[in-house]
């Protein structure tokens, strides 16, 4: 088996020396074996895996909570399927909503860009149209909120 230091497992999972340790601290991890000669952290590649699975958590907004409660599914195992992938779902429902918004702010930025193009040109036909789609785009956005 071979050990992983904190700075390997950091660069491998991209989470932070300082995330590392803070999970080990919440009980997200560990607790990690410590090298006997000099007392640093040694993770196996369980222990990677699980930090590459909470990163990804990480990255789409899921709260520590949450993340324990995924954990605590992951040792529960069948019996938590369904908790399981509702938690995920849930989480990935909001992500799909804040992807639409996204799309929406993508829009909204491109049909002004597009406005100050037909300005920079002295299309006042093309600024025109521009300035009613950035219009449209702006309500839209206003209306997701």
């Amino acid at each position: 088996m071979t050990a992983l230091t904190i700075q390997d497992v950091s660069r491998q999972s991209g989470l932070s020396e300082p995330t590392l340790r803070y999970y080990e601290q919440v009980g997200l991890v560990g607790p990690v074996p410590r090298d006997e000669a000099s007392g640093h952290r040694r993770y196996d590649p369980d222990d990677l895996t699980t930090l590459q699975a909470l990163a990804c958590l990480r990255a789409v907004g899921v709260g520590i909570a949450d993340m324990r409660t995924y954990q605590a599914n992951r040792v529960r195992g069948r019996v938590a399927a369904s908790e399981q992938r509702d938690l995920l779902l849930r989480h990935a429902a909001r992500v799909e909503a804040e992807i639409v918004a996204q799309h929406a702010r993508l829009e909204y930025l491109r049909e002004k860009a597009a406005l100050w193009d037909a300005r920079d040109r002295g299309d006042v036909e093309a600024e025109a149209v521009a300035q009613q789609r950035a219009h449209d785009a702006a309500r839209a956005l206003d209306s997701r909120r």
